[in-house]
């Protein structure tokens, strides 16, 4: 079996240590598969907010920074890049 590091908010370790009972690899390890299962069955899928509450303050602090040409910049590179893929892809 694999060993994997996780970086984690000190906020949260502070509550883990609390439950010293609780096996947290096993949580952890039954998320990924719970989350890799939906992913795979096509059933998953998420809210903005909730998108955002998982990628966290530090992302969100960054999203509200952005310039709005920063953000149009952005989604032009990606859509130009998805584009390409997917004729790419069709052309084959």
């Amino acid at each position: 079996m694999a060993n994997i590091t996780l970086a984690i908010p000190d906020e949260i370790y502070k509550k883990m240590k609390k439950y010293k009972e609780i096996k947290w690899s096993e949580v952890v390890r039954r998320a990924i598969v719970e989350y890799i299962r939906r992913i795979e069955e096509g059933g998953f899928s998420i809210t903005s907010e909730e998108l955002l509450e998982e990628l966290g303050e530090d992302f969100k602090k960054n999203l509200n920074e952005l310039s709005a040409e920063k953000a149009i910049e952005g989604y032009e590179k990606i859509r130009d890049m998805e584009w390409k893929e997917i004729s790419t892809t069709q052309a084959n």
